[in-house]
């Protein structure tokens, strides 16, 4: 989403467009990783001093709701935000925590049981893969 579009929607939602806002906006959807909280937050820290971390992550979880980010969340490092909307998929480092982004179709075919235990019910799916990235795989950490 543009910026533009971005403004319109806050307007739209009633919600306050600060220059903080806009920043932590910009720093996500031009993110190229998976930023966390944190990593937003050291990356508008010496833009705006005063800016709380619960600000940040405030904002952040704001950007979910509106549909702007998805929330990654899985074993081993703390949250962390998606800009990208579109279908794709996650390899996860289990040494350095990397999040990396990748396409496959049949992944995407893949179908949402109609039953789910609990009456659990689906939105989405999104795949992750578990491993070590291609710097960790061949430290000599991971090699037995």
């Amino acid at each position: 989403m543009d910026e533009r579009s971005f403004r319109q929607q806050c307007k739209t939602r009633g919600i306050r467009l600060t220059e903080q806002r806009l920043a932590i906006y910009r720093a996500l959807s031009t993110a190229k990783d998976h930023p966390s909280t944190d990593t937003v937050y050291r990356r508008i820290k010496n833009r705006f001093p005063g800016i709380s971390f619960d600000t940040v992550n405030r904002t952040m979880l704001t950007l979910v709701d509106m549909g702007l980010a998805r929330l990654v969340e899985g074993s081993g490092g703390g949250r962390c935000f998606d800009p990208i909307m579109e279908p794709h998929h996650h390899l996860r480092c289990l040494k350095c925590h990397a999040i990396i982004d990748f396409h496959n179709e049949s992944y995407n075919r893949l179908r949402i049981p109609r039953k789910l235990p609990q009456g659990f019910r689906a939105l989405g799916k999104i795949v992750v893969l578990e491993g070590y990235c291609k710097k960790c795989g061949t430290s000599k950490e991971t090699k037995s």
